[in-house]
């Protein structure tokens, strides 16, 4: 979508400002698409931790195994469609907006945004 290979300065998600620009990088954690009646609207959470990657490190028996991974998120809405091609649960993906905070959360409208494919030697196993 947008040309991003002039700007070099990548924002954590952690890291993002209360209000203003940021241009970031991150996984897909999950997307929301507005039911038929409401105006509108298509979100994703973009969370810093990819969670569809193989664990690294061994958890104990019993020890939260089921644990979600931790990781600081943003929501990315799109309004006006109710899909977006490209954008779904995993994706890695950089983005660029302004960002201000909507149900505590930060949100950025309108993203440009870019898809980073993976290799095939990184794509996970079913």
């Amino acid at each position: 979508m947008g040309n991003f290979a002039a700007k070099v300065e990548l924002s954590a998600i952690s890291q993002l400002p209360e209000r203003g620009r940021a241009l970031c990088r991150g996984y897909i954690e999950s997307i929301t698409i507005a039911p038929a009646n409401r105006a509108p609207e298509f979100s994703a959470v973009v969370t810093d931790v990819d969670k569809y990657a193989p664990r690294q490190r061994r958890e104990p028996a019993g020890a939260d195994a089921e644990r979600k991974p931790q990781g600081s998120r943003v929501r990315l809405v799109w309004l006006g469609q109710r899909t977006v091609p490209g954008i779904e649960a995993g994706t890695e993906l950089r983005f660029e907006g302004m960002v201000a905070r909507r149900d505590g959360m930060p949100t950025v409208f309108n993203p440009r945004y870019e898809i980073i494919g993976k290799p095939e030697f990184q794509e996970y196993p079913a």
